[in-house]
């Protein structure tokens, strides 16, 4: 992630998913896995093409992807 998103970035069009619910997810629900973020938001449960860049099939590619957002959080706390 090298650039900054917005927390109204819309992370999962199937289920209208934001970044910032994302980050909820991770740091209020204490997601751990991206199983966990698909339980508590329902992001990638759909057409799945948020989930990561290299199983994004659709016509528009996303910029950001929830094994992005996961593994930034984890380096994060990991840092603390």
């Amino acid at each position: 992630m090298s650039r900054r998103f917005d927390q109204t970035y819309e992370v999962c069009s199937c289920s209208h998913v934001t970044l910032g619910e994302i980050m909820y997810a991770i740091c209020e629900k204490e997601a751990k896995t991206l199983g966990d973020i698909q339980t508590i938001t329902d992001a990638g449960t759909h057409c799945r093409f948020c989930i990561c860049q290299e199983g994004d099939l659709g016509k528009v590619k996303k910029e950001l992807y929830c094994n992005d957002i996961l593994k930034r959080f984890r380096t994060k706390m990991e840092e603390k």
